[in-house]
């Protein structure tokens, strides 16, 4: 039953509704589905006393957020399950996370909290309501923020830099204290300003320690601890798709090869594992397998002695610190913090121990594919394809392109509307903001990777089609859900980027981009709404609000836009892609009238390939040396 029929039942029925949020990766989740939910008894109770509803987080992130910030609200503290009670008219009144089928621990039994809940809908419903109206007006809240009076400043993201360092580690990276999440956002806002003391090393501390899987790459959730050594074992397709992106760009600012290998191999693992035979990415690996959480994952001494030969077991106890203690409930979770092997006897290592992990029990998978993380994925493998000249790469991007716009569109509407999940075969619900906000940034960046036009082409129309749906005309920026969206409480704004960049901030950035290569000012004015909303507030929180510092920074620095014309431009290509230009946007063709207007009136050079660089208004003079490319680049 969709949430608008549970609304109208409970209405007949006059019945609060119980909202059950959850995802397939989540630890506890699982475990309250088999203490409570399964149990008969425990059913029988919901179901004569509530109407129910089960919903995805990841499937309707917009439920998710709202009844997420109203528990926080009652109980100062949130997470997953996340357990909501709700008058007919969908307004919270109670909730919390994980209950237990017995009291325990200071917590009341999950059937205790039913029958309390059931008595104060009974005895104290006005009171409820009212409550309720006040609760409704605190969830508009972010919907309601209205633009910054003050001007934007570039200075203000010096006060960002200087705000992470603060809170930055300086033995092991990263911000903060346990548990520790990779700051995609924050990193690559670092890199991007040229900062590499706290972005590398942070990076060398992830890639060294359990938050990476060294048997097969990919990154975990979390870490638990400080060190980055435990990890929540879940693999989650947008951490990966994110942190390969960052460990690209930190090779292109440093030529550390080992940052290059940790992109690769990151890729390599999404390839591997993630990847659906119809070209779209899956979602999530579980945490647990047989039950256990990171029993899949973690190795005794006799594991690693029976699965190696004796030189490679003795490096492989020396490389990955592995001990008859264990550092994990009795055994190892491999880290890679001792002397490394030399390359050829590493892979084997790895080779090896992947074969023997395969024969484990694996960890469910979340095989549905949503449109927002498979955007994320093509940036990914567009980008990095480009960059290290991996045709492999640029097809793994082309083919998951192909697949959402192809897939995960309801096309039978004009223009095609773009749907959020795909699973069983079909695609459903509708796209959120972050759905085509990342599309949008991953489609320009296939674009710029691959030089096909249809892909800027697709992107140009998506864009068109978020103005007219998902912005703010009022106050600026843009709304999480589209206008024609269904209703809820409130119709809200995401502000945040965490754990995965904001539609808002990724549509700026995106919209940016678009207008640098194509001079529209539409683009461009629609960007500043968002960013003149959080300007002032972002610098203050930069572990918050990393992807929208890269907005403002590509917003208030002078941006290049290079243009490539001829028939074979992949040595100006190269030159471009050699460094990390987080503030160049690219474009290439044979020249001639085409859909993208930065190629306009460009033509090759005497029959050669010409390169033409424009900044703050002003065009250089075309060259057609690599070399003089550079220099201009410099």
């Amino acid at each position: 039953m969709g949430r608008g029929g549970a609304a109208a039942l409970a209405r007949e029925e006059d019945k609060p509704i119980l909202v059950s949020i959850g995802y397939s990766a989540c630890h506890w989740c699982h475990v309250m589905e088999r203490e409570s939910f399964e149990d008969a008894r425990t059913a029988q109770v919901m179901n004569e006393r509530f109407v129910c509803v089960k919903v995805d987080r990841e499937e309707r992130p917009d439920v998710d957020a709202l009844y997420m910030e109203a528990v926080q609200a009652m109980t100062g503290h949130g997470g997953w399950p996340l357990n909501v009670f709700t008058t007919p008219e969908q307004v919270p009144f109670y909730g919390g996370t994980y209950f237990p089928p017995d009291p325990r621990h200071g917590m009341p039994s999950w059937t205790q909290v039913l029958l309390a809940v059931e008595d104060a809908w009974n005895t104290r419903r006005e009171e409820i309501r009212e409550q309720g109206d006040r609760m409704a007006q605190r969830l508009a809240g972010a919907g309601l923020l209205r633009a910054s009076e003050q001007q934007m400043d570039a200075r203000a993201l010096d006060s960002a830099e200087v705000a992470l360092s603060r809170q930055f580690d300086p033995q092991w990276g990263g911000f903060g204290n346990a548990p520790k999440f990779p700051p995609h956002s924050a990193l690559e806002f670092l890199l991007a300003r040229g900062e590499t003391r706290m972005s590398l090393s942070t990076l060398h501390a992830m890639r060294t320690g359990g938050l990476f899987d060294q048997v097969a790459g990919g990154f975990a959730r979390y870490s638990v601890d400080r060190t980055w050594t435990i990890p929540h074992f879940e693999k989650m397709l947008y951490d990966n798709a994110l942190l390969a992106r960052a460990y690209l760009h930190g090779w292109q600012v440093s030529e550390d090869p080992r940052l290059r290998r940790t992109c690769e191999e990151t890729l390599g693992w999404m390839a591997t594992e993630m990847l659906a035979p119809d070209g779209g990415f899956y979602s999530a690996l579980d945490a647990d397998s047989e039950g256990v959480e990171g029993k899949y994952y973690v190795w005794t001494v006799e594991d690693l002695a029976t699965a190696l030969e004796a030189p490679d077991f003795e490096a492989a106890v020396a490389y990955f610190g592995v001990t008859d203690e264990g550092n994990f409930e009795g055994a190892n979770h491999l880290e890679a913090r001792g002397p490394e092997p030399e390359p050829e006897q590493r892979e084997r290592i790895r080779r090896r121990l992947y074969e023997v992990r395969e024969e484990r029990v694996r960890p469910g998978l979340d095989d549905k594919r949503l449109t927002a993380w498979n955007a994320l994925a093509i940036h990914a493998f567009a980008e990095a394809g480009a960059v290290l000249g991996r045709d492999d790469l640029l097809a793994v991007a082309r083919g998951a392109a192909e697949f959402v716009l192809g897939s995960m569109r309801e096309t039978s509407a004009r223009p095609p509307r773009l749907l959020r999940t795909f699973n069983d075969g079909r695609a459903r619900l509708n796209a959120y903001l972050e759905d085509h906000a990342f599309l949008l940034e991953a489609l320009l960046a296939l674009y710029e990777a691959t030089f096909e036009e249809r892909w800027f082409v697709e992107a140009r129309a998506l864009a068109d089609t978020m103005l007219a749906r998902f912005a703010d005309r009022d106050r600026g920026g843009f709304f999480t859900t589209s206008d024609d969206h269904e209703t809820l409480v409130a119709r809200r704004k995401d502000l945040e980027d965490n754990p995965i960049p904001s539609g808002g901030a990724s549509a700026a950035l995106g919209l940016l981009r678009l207008a640098a290569l194509t001079g529209e000012a539409t683009y461009e004015a629609a960007a500043e709404g968002q960013l003149q909303l959080l300007h002032e507030l972002a610098p203050r929180h930069p572990t918050a609000f990393g992807h929208l510092l890269q907005a403002l920074d590509f917003h208030l620095n002078s941006v290049r836009e290079v243009a490539l014309v001829g028939d074979d431009v992949s040595e100006l290509a190269q030159v471009v892609r050699s460094r990390l230009r987080p503030r160049t946007v690219l474009a290439a063709g044979p020249g001639g009238d085409g859909p993208v207007p930065l190629l306009a009136g460009r033509t090759p050079v005497d029959g050669r390939p010409a390169a033409y660089v424009c900044e703050r208004f002003a065009c250089q003079r075309p060259v057609t040396e690599p070399d003089e490319l550079a220099t201009l680049l410099a």
